[in-house]
């Protein structure tokens, strides 16, 4: 054996290359055989000389007509430039000699897929696959997954997957495709049942047991779920993903401290991710522990500077501890991202009217209902604003609007009546107050909310008895 086995490959090669030469000259000794002529083609394919390629590749089917390998890669490089139906008409000739190598099948999907004919190239693979076995029928249940997925047919594909691991358990490419498609097409059901079969007979295979966990999640079974991520990373202690979705279990349990815990250990075993210190900011929120909240939600934003959501959860901390001129600074933060958004502008409302600042309270209220027409939270909150800045004329308009936009919801009679009963047109009010209860009497307590010292008027403490009396017969 040579000493310098790549320098002997180069010196080949060179050689190889000077007969080509000379058999497209018409010199003397130009004889070259098949597999040289391959060597030759690949050694200008991997250069991106294609057109010299596909010259080697028909010199050599001249020398060669019957080498059904030569004219595969002719097809293959014909396909590269974009002549498509001469690449199928060249496959059709190389099925002739050898239909039995996968290439070919492969290669006319390609062709197919380029022309836009995705359900021959799904043809062609579906009967190609009853000529073969094992590695061979496994690419080709890949390469027909592939074309199901280029074409929409995504039951198709969970189907592909499914048979290559019912024939190779541990292929561990299969198992992370099959996790998606599980979750994308719902067939939980279905992938409880393979998965736990593969799971019987490779009982260490923590792919396996995650795909299991995910697919018990999938039906909202989290405590299974748990249950199957604690093997998968009992065999792999640093399967992060694992770590990550028993954590959104533990949340969906509400078991925020065990939900912390876990989650602490994906940011050991990865990169800080954003959504981490977000969900471990969302466990601590639930829990009460504001700070420790906080301080996982702006660790979240120094990652992800465009996510509002983040100022605004940040607010909301600040506005569950009634410390709302900080909550506004947050929300001001969250605004300069997203200026109209309903939610933020809701928040702000809420934390001007607790410092009794009602102007600036109503101007963000208004933005809500202007966005969110439909919305019954923004008109509630802008009605009680108006009503508590004594504006009645106003809130007695908007009560109006907002019984249009909101089809008729009943809430809208009562705040109606209300303001009408501190306008002091008592008849109206009544009639409000009466048709608010034929439609909702339970919405009573709103009423009274906005103020309770109306129980003091008789003729509104006898509507409410008499739909009580109503009520009890």
């Amino acid at each position: 054996m040579s000493k310098y086995p790549y320098r002997q490959d180069r010196d080949e090669l060179r050689e190889l290359l000077q007969q080509f030469d000379n058999l497209k000259t018409g010199k003397s000794n130009s004889f070259i055989e098949e597999d040289s002529f391959e060597r030759i083609i690949d050694y200008f394919d991997e250069k991106e000389q294609l057109a010299e390629a596909l010259e080697a590749a028909e010199y050599g089917i001249r020398q060669y007509p019957y080498s059904a390998v030569l004219l595969l890669k002719k097809a293959d490089l014909l396909i590269a430039l974009r002549r498509y139906k001469e690449a199928l008409h060249i496959l059709e000739q190389a099925e002739l000699l050898d239909s039995k190598d996968t290439n070919l099948y492969i290669l006319k999907t390609d062709a197919y897929l380029a022309l836009d004919q995705q359900e021959k190239a799904a043809i062609v693979l579906e009967a190609a696959i009853d000529y073969f076995e094992g590695e061979e029928k496994i690419d080709l249940l890949f390469e027909l997954a592939d074309v199901y997925d280029d074409y929409e047919n995504f039951e198709k594909v969970f189907d592909c997957l499914k048979m290559i691991l019912e024939q190779e358990p541990n292929n561990e490419e299969a198992l992370y495709k099959i996790c998606f498609w599980t979750d994308f097409t719902g067939r939980n059901e279905e992938g409880i049942k393979l998965h736990q079969k593969i799971i019987e007979d490779f009982p260490f295979n923590e792919l396996a047991w995650f795909n299991l966990a995910a697919a018990y999640q999938g039906i909202k079974l989290y405590e299974k779920a748990i249950d199957a991520y604690q093997y998968a990373v009992a065999i792999d202690e640093k399967f992060d993903y694992a770590w990550r979705n028993m954590g959104d279990a533990f949340i969906r349990l509400r078991k925020y401290k065990d939900a912390v815990d876990v989650l602490e250990k994906v940011l050991e075993l990865a990169r800080p991710e954003d959504v981490i210190y977000e969900a471990i900011g969302h466990s601590y929120d639930k829990m009460g522990n504001y700070a420790q909240a906080r301080f996982n939600y702006r660790k979240a934003s120094h990652l992800n500077h465009d996510d509002s959501q983040l100022h605004y959860k940040i607010a909301c901390t600040y506005m569950n501890e009634g410390i709302w001129d900080r909550a506004i600074k947050s929300l001001e933060v969250a605004m300069r991202i997203h200026r109209l958004q309903p939610e933020y502008n809701l928040a702000m409302g809420q934390c001007f009217v607790e410092l009794n600042k009602l102007e600036d309270a109503i101007t963000y209220f208004g933005n809500v209902v202007r966005v969110r027409p439909k919305n019954l939270n923004g008109w509630i909150e802008l009605l009680k604003c108006l009503y508590k800045a004594e504006l009645f004329e106003e809130a007695l308009e908007y009560a109006g609007f907002a019984f249009e936009q909101t089809d008729g919801k009943p809430i809208f009679l009562f705040y109606k009546s209300i303001v009408l009963y501190a306008m002091g047109r008592s008849k109206e009010a009544l009639l409000q107050l009466e048709e608010g209860m034929e439609r909702n009497p339970k919405l009573i307590k709103k009423f009274i909310e906005l103020n309770p010292s109306i129980l003091q008027n008789q003729q509104v403490v006898d509507i409410i008895a008499r739909f009580k009396k109503r009520k009890s017969i």
